[in-house]
């Protein structure tokens, strides 16, 4: 996989720049800005080279245009992040309908950056309708993908690579390559851990397993597991943590289902000491109960202390890694969990392959 980086984009160019803008709001206040400072050395190198940005993405699954998942208050905080205390001004606008051509195209007469309204507040974004975005592709010359996040996804906005000259971001180039080294030629043992409630990561075991020495469940997932076919591949660990003929490890988890248990995490511990690669996607207990944290700290912390060549993806994953100061000990903090086992199962996604 060799993508083309937007270090090499000319000047002067009207862009599409696809971006992570689904930051977690409450009572008004962004409470996470994260995925927008990722992608502010993309937005300065394309500015530096003269070319005008107009700006895509989403937030959330609204159904029609509701306005508690509209884009303005991430439009504001990204404005502030570039411009900074007494930086420069840069000129922007904030384009409530993405299929108004007219607006758009004034737009860009005046404004560096234009920034579009939530793509899923249109079916077609969703739909992949190929006529979806085809006004505002007419007036760019270039798209730059800097939403890993959501490159599993064939969403209108993901797959402009079809239609236009491509690059892709610093950020979405560096989290591809991170992972691709987990893929093409990991030091053993791998260990994959997965948590959270999403049911779907479970689709991922018969791939996963051709890939992983050792793989690790816990979160909400062993309840979702009920089928006795599958569970009897659950062969239990040695207090050594030693799977014998066993790759998959199902977590037992507290009595009120919450969380790991100590036996738990005394297992899990075990095979992570001993890992060489180690992919971790999705809590390990009711993260937002501060009662239900041991598991997924115990776990962060237990990946921390080893030398092996670590990934981490998922909000609450991500968030404990540095609610507890561990960041710099991580090879990369992926953008999101999907992509990240679409990727190192399937080996391509549709950001840049059908």
């Amino acid at each position: 996989m060799k993508l083309r980086s937007v270090e090499e984009i000319s000047e002067n160019l009207t862009v599409i720049l696809r971006m992570d803008l689904d930051l977690p709001v409450e009572d008004g206040q962004i409470l996470d800005n994260s995925r927008l400072k990722k992608s502010i050395p993309t937005i300065r190198l394309l500015l530096e080279k003269n070319n005008r940005i107009v700006i895509l993405g989403h937030r959330g699954r609204p159904e029609g245009k509701e306005a508690t998942l509209s884009l303005k208050l991430v439009y504001l905080e990204l404005m502030s992040l570039l411009e900074g205390n007494g930086g420069n001004t840069i000129e922007s606008v904030f384009i409530d309908d993405i299929k108004d051509e007219k607006a758009i195209e004034e737009a860009l007469k005046e404004n560096q950056i234009i920034f579009g309204e939530n793509t899923r507040f249109w079916e077609g974004e969703e739909k992949n309708d190929d006529g979806f975005l085809e006004g505002i592709v007419k007036m760019s010359q270039a798209f730059v993908n800097d939403a890993f996040s959501v490159a599993h996804r064939k969403n209108a906005s993901v797959t402009l690579w079809q239609k236009m000259e491509t690059y892709f971001g610093l950020s979405f180039v560096e989290e591809a390559e991170k992972i691709e080294k987990a893929l093409l030629n990991p030091e053993r043992p791998v260990t994959v851990i997965l948590g959270g409630a999403k049911e779907d990561k479970l689709n991922y075991l018969p791939d996963l397993e051709k890939i992983a020495d050792h793989i690790l469940i816990g979160g909400k997932l062993p309840k979702i597991i009920q089928n006795p076919s599958l569970a009897s591949r659950y062969l239990p660990l040695t207090p050594q943590g030693q799977a014998g003929e066993a790759k998959i490890l199902v977590a037992k988890l507290r009595p009120d289902g919450l969380d790991l248990s100590d036996e738990d995490i005394g297992k899990f511990k075990g095979i992570i000491s001993t890992s060489k690669t180690i992919i971790w996607a999705g809590a390990m207990g009711f993260f937002e109960d501060s009662k239900s944290k041991k598991g997924t700290e115990e776990i962060a912390l237990a990946i921390a202390r080893t030398e092996a060549y670590k990934i981490i993806a998922g909000g609450d994953t991500g968030a404990s890694i540095r609610n507890l100061g561990l960041g710099e000990k991580i090879n990369l903090i992926c953008s999101g969990g999907g992509v990240m086992l679409e990727l190192l199962t399937k080996g391509k996604l549709p950001a840049w392959e059908d």
